[in-house]
């Protein structure tokens, strides 16, 4: 039965979005480490980033004191076409499991793009104009991020270079031509039109590529052009502050009725839905004001968190970007092309890695089919297709609430869905024809990526 006191969904009044984001860096104890130039293996200074990043991102990478940054009055009119985002009481789903414990979740696919990463690409590409800047270059996995900028592009009149990991180019067409009717030029990658992408094709033939290629390649061209700046739609502190207007949007609508989530659950790629969804309540868990169960659950086939390294590695496999320190299965790490969710980075956001580190959250690698399985019940409970990324905090989410059954015990637990699925039909018929398949690294395979690791660096004598 239904809390009458809870509506299903609560939507927050106009005037109630955020004005500002919050920086979590501000009250980390332990913060991130800084990029380090690949060349010298010193700190990045404003001036190093600048050739790659518009000025103002660069600011903001950089800002680890500023605990709310005030969102320019041009993003905020953008957000109001599609935000306030629901937060939703899955009821349904509650009752279909039997379970004493309250499951809620919030949903950002209200927009064309389908996830939540439009709330990064427009405050991009806002910057990017406003410095004017004749267009970007990015990457994309699932082609999420691609689809965002290449809206947030259009609307600000810039030009858009995607470069899209190749077995999502050949996988998910639609997602592609979403990119093109926005007008941005959309390319497999690796590929031939770049110095690092022939590189890669030479060391890896048939590679069906990976994250890390793609951004070898955006980067390369973005600084070989005038005019252009690469974005990124995750792992940089600046899109984890861009996207806490998930977690301040949540945290608001659940401050209203009286709600407190014991368990705070997100799928995990790079970080920017799990990032901005736990921000505002991991800065209440820092400053000791309140504790929560934060899970980060990723692919067991790409298992940074898990089974990774906390070092400092390369973003890129081209090895042309800064050092992050994180936790990392090694730039030179090629996810397998059959895992259909864009959780497919090598590493993790350097912000989310240090919380890893220092105990601030746990994380769990779930397989391929188990993810599907969840999806498929969600979608059939509660009649909204997720994402194969977001199903991964389904899966968890719904093992949660089966312990809460198990034991008795009456937790909140609030996931993030970061979007719709409905791109992903690929994916899905593979699953219902019963030709999916789950693959787990063997650590042999993965031991590759960790040699290509600089562990000869003094920064990563404690490996």
């Amino acid at each position: 039965m239904a809390d009458k006191n809870i509506p299903y969904k609560i939507y927050l009044k106009e005037d109630e979005i955020p004005k500002q984001w919050y920086n979590v860096r501000a009250d980390m104890k332990n913060k991130p480490a800084p990029l380090l130039n690949p060349a010298t293996h010193e700190p990045m200074s404003f001036d190093d980033l600048r050739p790659v990043f518009c000025d103002e991102l660069v600011k903001q990478e950089l800002d680890e004191t500023t605990p709310f940054i005030d969102i320019p009055e041009e993003i905020q009119s953008f957000y109001k076409m599609y935000r306030p985002a629901p937060l939703v009481r899955a009821y349904c789903l509650e009752e279909k499991l039997g379970t004493p414990a309250k499951i809620y979740y919030k949903f950002e696919g209200n927009n064309t793009s389908g996830s939540h990463k439009l709330n990064s690409a427009i405050a991009q590409a806002y910057y990017a104009k406003k410095q004017g800047l004749k267009g970007v270059t990015t990457e994309t996995g699932a082609g999420q991020w691609g689809t965002a900028l290449s809206m947030a592009c259009s609307y600000f009149g810039l030009d858009c270079k995607v470069f899209m990991v190749k077995v999502s180019y050949e996988q998910k067409p639609f997602r592609r031509e979403v990119m093109r009717t926005y007008g941005a030029s959309v390319t497999p990658s690796p590929s031939e039109t770049t110095n690092v992408g022939r590189k890669i094709l030479e060391k890896f033939p048939g590679t069906t590529g990976s994250l890390g290629c793609a951004i070898s390649e955006a980067v390369e061209v973005a600084t070989s052009n005038d005019g252009y700046r690469y974005v990124l739609g995750s792992v940089l502190n600046q899109v984890l502050l861009h996207q806490s207007i998930i977690g301040l949007e949540t945290k608001t609508a659940m401050d209203k009725y009286g709600i407190k989530p014991d368990i705070i659950i997100g799928c995990a790629g790079g970080g920017s839905n799990l990032g901005g969804l736990i921000s505002p309540f991991m800065g209440e868990k820092l400053r000791g004001e309140q504790d929560y169960d934060f899970i980060a659950v990723e692919p067991a086939s790409c298992p940074s968190f898990t089974r990774g390294k906390f070092a400092y590695d390369f973003c890129d496999t081209g090895m042309v970007c800064p050092l992050a320190k994180m936790y990392t299965l090694g730039s030179g790490f090629i996810p397998s092309a059959n895992h259909a969710g864009g959780l497919r980075f090598h590493g993790m956001s350097s912000t989310l890695s240090q919380l890893y580190h220092d105990g601030y959250m746990r994380a769990v690698a779930v397989e391929q089919t188990s993810v599907f399985e969840a999806a498929q019940q969600f979608a059939r409970i509660e009649g909204i297709l997720p994402a194969p990324e977001s199903s991964h905090a389904i899966k968890v989410a719904i093992d949660e609430a089966l312990k809460c059954k198990e034991t008795g015990e009456e937790k909140t637990i609030l996931f993030g869905l970061t979007g719709t699925g409905y791109f992903d039909m690929v994916a899905y018929q593979k699953f219902n024809d019963g030709v999916m398949t789950d693959y787990i690294p063997t650590d042999e395979e993965l031991q590759k990526g960790f040699d290509g690791l600089h562990t000869n660096f003094k920064l990563n004598a404690l490996i």
